[in-house]
């Protein structure tokens, strides 16, 4: 991200070092400042409060140096605390929230550091424990102090937070690709816990002081591949990953002649077939494919079908009632506005199910009802495999609830399935056919100012999500359209330098599209098409054509939005860009 540092508790002092910039340039500074120690801290800063700087970035202290803290999480109050603080006498140097933890356990530890008590880790642990009750907002935190050589002290509300068990050693961190290289031995927190951490042994407590039952879980899941594997991204190999992927998917959901298999599906067909509305509430990507459901639920299962931005959802006091099914879809399972319409739901006694990506995540433990997405960890900051397993797993629910609810016969969900099962060729198809062809449309738009996504029907998301890809990774606008909606007011924007990506599959809706493609085509913008193959009607009028195998048209989202994903990618590549580590990105959103 943009700033990183590391503080070591070595020999009763605390030594930092900390700069702004990527990893690298810390991992450079280190090399001409070594740290010694066998407790520290480390953080990666996505800024809030603050430009990026070495005085901005992690582990920040208290006046003397004493004690210091990472922090992920936003303090709404921190304004308050800071002018309380400074009132007193303190010297905050930075413009983070995150300084002033550091002040106030500094404030609790003043009367035990004029009267010291012999348990020093739990004088510790109290110190975060008051400093922490006087916050507003989200965070996880890791603390440590001189008073307490050997100890390190972690709490989480809002923010994700694991601490893990090995052998003589213990860690803390915000995520499992982090903690499992280490150990697979875990304790997720739940909110407002705390944990004291040494070298041999971990201590749970809850928000009064009070010691809990510590329960291990064994996680086996799979640790990040850190080598690309002869691509040149992470991004670029995640994409060529999907067709694996979904046979991965296939070989766990679908064993013919029998219906899609959820085995950890904890929800009764009973309560399945009750529900008589949806609610899909996800952010970013997952919102997309959210979407695709509300296509595949009302059509398929008959029940009507919000897809909400979570961030909105939870604001909006939506009306909940009884026989309403929240959805929540999260790739790391600790986006905060997707949670917090989760604990918005199951306050008004609406039960929710979670697809996710990430086990034992928040969301995980948070939902009803859960189903794993298989989609495996993905390194590269824009979603793209985590995007087709969503789509994946929404289409094979719709089959599983069509069933349940009586509205397919077992030979419809049977041709169904047997034509999901043909997707991993065909999409290896596209990516072999296509990615030469689709780098030279990326070459040729190189400067385009902005792009333009059109699409209908079940297509639209994939319109929204091509958008958001390019946006995310190459920092070009863009913006995805219902065709039918782009003459009520964006077809303005088109002129001869305007490329216009349409996503125009031969399916139910594709003559009403065409129409759509012919207006942008008379006012002069450079079109690129994706379609079925064998399809001719683009020859003379696209510059680009990106074919893809015909498939049913409900399944065509998780065939077209690959050209799309490529595209995007080729672009940011030319530009010279970190494709994996867009600027002012975070892979996973856990603040508002």
């Amino acid at each position: 991200y943009d700033s990183a540092g590391v503080a070591t508790l070595h020999n009763g002092t605390i030594a930092t070092r900390k700069c702004a910039g990527k990893i690298v340039t810390l991992e450079a500074l280190l090399e001409r400042e070594p740290l010694v120690g066998k407790v520290g801290i480390a953080h990666t800063r996505w800024a809030t409060h603050g430009a990026p700087s070495p005085l901005n970035a992690h582990p920040h202290t208290d006046c003397q140096g004493n004690i210091a803290v990472v922090h992920n999480g936003v303090i709404e109050n921190h304004q308050s605390l800071r002018e309380t603080l400074q009132r007193r006498g303190h010297i905050l140097r930075s413009e983070t929230d995150t300084e002033i933890i550091a002040h106030l356990i500094e404030e609790a530890l003043e009367p035990e550091t004029r009267n010291p008590k012999p348990e020093t880790e739990i004088t510790f642990l109290h110190a975060v424990r008051q400093a922490v009750c006087q916050l507003e907002g989200s965070y996880a935190i890791a603390c440590l102090w001189d008073g307490a050589p050997g100890v390190l002290v972690a709490a989480r509300h809002g923010s994700p937070l694991i601490v893990g068990v090995g052998e003589k050693e213990a860690c803390a961190g915000s995520d499992l690709n982090a903690v499992l290289p280490i150990t697979k031995q875990l304790v997720p927190l739940n909110d407002d816990e705390l944990a004291l951490v040494t070298q041999t042994q971990v201590r749970l407590f809850d928000p009064d002081g009070n010691e809990l039952p510590l329960h291990l879980q064994r996680m086996d899941w799979e640790i990040a591949d850190e080598d690309k594997g002869g691509f040149p991204t992470f991004m670029l190999k995640e994409i060529y990953e999907q067709p694996d992927r979904l046979r991965r998917i296939i070989a766990a959901r679908c064993k013919p002649p029998n219906p899609p298999v959820f085995d950890e599906l904890s929800m009764p067909p009973s309560q399945l077939i009750a529900f008589r509305r949806l609610i899909v509430q996800a952010a970013g990507t997952s919102w997309h494919a959210g979407l695709c459901g509300k296509y595949l639920f009302e059509r398929y299962l008959h029940i009507p079908t919000d897809a909400e931005i979570a961030s909105e959802f939870r604001y909006r006091e939506p009306v909940l009632e009884q026989d309403t099914l929240v959805i929540a879809i999260s790739q790391s399972g600790e986006t905060a506005d997707t949670l917090a319409g989760i604990r918005q739901a199951r306050s008004r006694f609406v039960p929710v199910l979670g697809f996710c990506n990430v086990p034992g995540s928040t969301m995980t433990r948070e939902s009803d009802a859960v189903l794993y997405l298989h989609a495996g960890p993905e390194i590269g900051v824009a979603s793209t495999k985590a995007y087709i397993a969503q789509l994946a797993h929404l289409f094979l629910f719709t089959l599983h609830m069509a069933r349940l609810r009586w509205l397919l016969s077992d030979g419809d969900i049977q041709n169904l399935l047997n034509e999901f099962c043909t997707l991993p060729e065909k999409m290896q198809r596209v990516l072999d056919e296509q990615d030469v062809a689709v780098w030279r449309c990326a070459r040729a738009f190189l400067n385009a100012r902005y792009f333009l996504y059109l699409a209908r029907g079940i297509n639209f998301p994939t319109a929204l999500e091509g958008a958001l890809k390019l946006k995310e990774v190459s920092y070009i606008h863009a913006s995805g359209y219902p065709a039918g909606e782009f003459k009520h007011g964006p077809i303005a924007l088109v002129d001869k330098e305007t490329p216009v990506v349409c996503i125009a599959p031969k399916d139910s809706v594709y003559e009403k599209t065409l129409a759509n493609i012919e207006e942008v085509r008379a006012r002069g913008g450079r079109l690129i098409a994706v379609t079925t193959e064998g399809n001719r009607d683009f020859d003379n009028i696209a510059e680009f054509v990106f074919p893809i195998p015909p498939t049913h048209e409900h399944l065509t989202p998780l065939l077209t939005v690959v050209p799309l994903q490529l595209l995007a990618h080729h672009v940011a590549a030319m530009k010279g860009l970190d494709v994996d580590k867009p600027r002012n990105l975070a892979k996973s959103v856990t603040v508002e």
